[in-house]
C-alpha cells in the first residue's frame, strides 16, 4: 500500500502523465460501457449518408449513414483490446526470455540478444503486414503478431536490468543460504528489476495500438470489427467529400498514443528514480 501511494503521489506531480492517466481511464470506461448503451449502435444503416456534423449526429454519418460517433466509440474497445493483450503478452515473454539471458549469460545471452537485434532492424509494420496476411486477419491474430513483435524491447531492458540486480549484495546475502539458482532468479531478481519493465509495456500499448490500425488501414483486418483503422480505410475514398469520416477517428488515434506515451514518461519517471527525462 505505501509504495501504490508513492507511485500515485510521483505520477501526481506529473502533470502531463496524469493528464495521460485519466484520459486512458476514460478510454476503458468507454471500451468497457459502450456495449450496455442500445443506443450506440455502430452496425445501424440509415439514409441520412455521409452528413456533417450536427446536433443530430455529433460526429457526422458515413457512406452508409452509419454513426461516426458510434464507430468511434466501439473502436476504443477494438484499440484498446489489442493494445492491452498485445502488450501483456510482448511483457511476459519479453521478462521471461530477458530475465533468463541477464541472469545466465553465456550462448542463451549472446543467441537472445542476437535474435532480438533481428526484429528490431526488419521493420515490425511490414513484418506485421506479411504475416497477417498469411495467417489472417483476426483479432486474435493481430494481437498475437504485434505482442510476438514488440518482445524484444521489453527483454533488451529486463536483461540489462536483471544484470544490475544480480550484482547487489542481497543476492549474494540469499546465495549463501543455499538457495537454488532458480529460486534466487525468481524470487529476488526478478522482483527488484521488473518496475522499470512496466514502463515499457505501457509504450508498448500505444504501438499496439498504432501499429493495429495501420493494418486495418491496409484492409488487413476483419470487416466485421468496427476499428479506428478501418474507418479510416473508408474515410480515405470521401476524403473531400466527408472529412468527418477520417478526421475523428485519426484524432482517436493521435491522442490515444499520444496519452500512452506521455503516461509511460510519467511510470518511467517515477519506477525509475535515476530516470532523467
Amino acid at each position: 500500500m505505501q509504495g501504490a501511494r508513492k507511485f500515485l503521489r510521483g505520477l501526481a506531480q506529473r502533470r502531463s502523465g496524469l493528464a495521460a492517466g485519466v484520459f486512458i481511464a476514460l478510454l476503458l470506461v468507454i471500451a468497457l460501457g459502450v456495449g450496455l448503451i442500445p443506443q450506440i449502435d455502430p452496425y445501424k444503416l440509415s439514409n441520412d449518408a455521409m452528413l456533417p456534423p450536427s446536433g443530430e449526429h455529433l460526429l457526422g454519418t458515413d457512406d452508409l449513414g452509419r454513426s461516426v460517433l458510434a464507430g468511434v466509440l466501439y473502436g476504443t474497445r477494438i484499440s484498446l483490446t489489442v493494445g492491452f493483450f498485445a502488450a501483456l503478452m510482448a511483457t511476459v515473454i519479453g521478462i521471461l526470455i530477458g530475465a533468463a539471458a541477464g541472469f545466465y549469460g553465456g550462448w542463451f545471452d549472446t543467441m537472445v540478444m542476437r535474435i532480438a537485434e533481428f526484429f528490431q532492424v526488419i521493420p515490425s509494420f511490414i513484418l506485421a503486414a506479411v504475416i497477417v496476411a498469411m495467417t489472417g486477419t483476426g483479432l486474435a491474430q493481430i494481437i498475437a503478431v504485434v505482442g510476438l513483435l514488440a518482445w524484444p524491447q521489453v527483454a533488451r531492458v529486463m536483461r540489462g536490468e536483471v544484470m544490475r540486480v544480480k550484482q547487489l549484495e542481497f543476492v549474494d546475502a540469499v546465495r549463501c543460504l543455499g538457495v537454488s539458482e532458480w529460486r534466487v532468479l525468481a524470487g529476488e531478481v526478478i522482483p527488484n528489476a521488473v518496475a522499470p519493465v512496466l514502463a515499457v509495456g505501457t509504450l508498448i500499448v500505444g504501438q499496439a495500438i498504432l501499429l493495429e490500425a495501420s493494418l486495418a488501414f491496409l484492409g488487413l483486418s476483419s470487416a466485421e470489427l468496427v476499428s479506428w483503422g478501418r474507418m479510416l480505410n473508408t474515410g480515405q475514398r470521401f476524403l473531400f467529400n466527408a472529412w468527418w469520416m477520417s478526421f475523428f477517428p485519426g484524432t482517436a488515434i493521435f491522442v490515444t498514443v499520444l496519452a500512452f506515451n506521455l503516461f509511460e514518461d510519467a511510470v518511467g519517471s517515477v519506477l525509475n528514480p535515476r530516470n532523467t527525462r
